[in-house]
């Protein structure tokens, strides 16, 4: 089985690209893929919990990042450099997400079979 891995780093709100990224990633776990899911970069702000995007008449993409669970997707990671930079480290997640450095993302993005990024 080919190991599909998603770079969400596209903050939670100003374009269609978190969800367009949610959408492939759920779409790919529903045909039972290897899934690697990566917040890197702005992305990182779409796994901070208590968002209300309704304030910018934008759709709240991250209230559905708990049901990645439900679909058999948890092997999902964070950037710590990405956290550090944005001021977030120790805040806590919506999500469960393993940490992991800039090297340990070059390693899962060079064992991924194909990659994606929004």
């Amino acid at each position: 089985m080919k190991t599909l891995t998603f770079l969400a780093r596209s903050g939670p709100v100003g374009s269609s690209r978190p969800k367009a990224l949610l959408d492939m990633v759920l779409s790919a776990a529903v045909f039972e893929q290897k899934i690697n899911f990566i917040f890197l970069d702005d992305g990182v702000y779409q796994l901070l919990p208590d968002q209300d995007p309704a304030r910018l008449a934008a759709k709240n993409v991250s209230s559905a990042l708990p049901a990645l669970e439900l679909y058999g997707v948890d092997k999902v990671y964070v950037d710590t450099e990405s956290l550090q930079k944005r001021g977030l480290s120790g805040r806590p997640l919506l999500i469960s997400a393993k940490a992991c450095n800039a090297d340990e993302v070059r390693s899962l993005l060079a064992d991924a079979d194909m990659v994606f990024g929004l």
